[in-house]
């Protein structure tokens, strides 16, 4: 496993070699490229981890025994996006997620600030064949509906994805990522232990959300308003 700092940790992918593991109810030796849901945090693509243990909860996320399937990719003239490095904020993933993820959001605030962080905090994420960022499962899906509701704050949303622990993804995307990568074994994983662990990461990211979101509001907060207030846009700060 590569334990590299955000900053260092996509300039140096592009020369390694990297094990990576997806979590799955089967054997996926060759994954396809070009299949799997559109409706996913970065789009279509191949969703992997570099954490055995956490692919290992993912592939019993449905209390049923599991497979993480382990690879190997080679980086090598790969281009990495890795959203948590320090030229990108929380905005630049929630924007992505805004345009892959099924979003109902209501008019008025809702709609107003989806349309606005679309505008000015979209990444060009599509022409990298290798994306690193946040998982959004249900929990941090609803973190972000708030921020775009205008409940939560910048600073919070921030905090609760730094604390929830679900997962950083590695994310194959282009036809050149997935014939960089190679099958070496899919180990069995039983469902009496790791579905247990799966719920109890869920339950404790939900619980420091709670505690988060229950925080006396600062005055210096920014909500969305005030992004689209101040008329903020990308590389300012944020």
């Amino acid at each position: 496993m590569i334990q590299l700092s955000d900053k260092d940790h996509d300039a140096q992918m592009a020369d390694m070699k990297i094990d990576i593991y997806h979590g799955s109810d089967h054997i996926i030796e060759q994954p396809v490229f070009g299949e799997g849901k559109p409706y996913n945090d970065y789009g279509r693509g191949f969703y992997c981890t570099e954490h055995a243990e956490l692919a290992k909860e993912w592939a019993c996320s449905s209390d049923n025994d599991g497979y993480a399937n382990h690879y190997t990719l080679d980086c090598n003239g790969l281009s990495v996006l890795n959203l948590n490095a320090p030229e990108y904020t929380i905005l630049n993933w929630l924007t992505i997620l805004l345009e892959n993820r099924k979003f109902n959001v209501a008019d008025g605030l809702p709609q107003r600030a989806k349309t606005y962080l679309l505008e000015n905090f979209m990444v060009d994420y599509k022409k990298y064949d290798v994306i690193i960022g946040y998982r959004a499962n249900d929990s941090y899906f609803s973190y972000a509906g708030d921020f775009v509701n205008g409940t939560l704050s910048l600073s919070d949303l921030s905090e609760a994805m730094r604390l929830g622990k679900l997962g950083e993804q590695v994310v194959l995307k282009s036809k050149k990522a997935f014939e960089a990568l190679s099958f070496v074994e899919a180990i069995k994983v039983p469902r009496l232990e790791y579905f247990a662990k799966y719920k109890t990461r869920d339950e404790e990211a939900r619980a420091k959300y709670r505690q988060i979101a229950s925080k006396p509001v600062a005055e210096d907060e920014i909500y969305v308003l005030d992004i689209i207030r101040n008329n903020w846009k990308n590389g300012q700060g944020i």
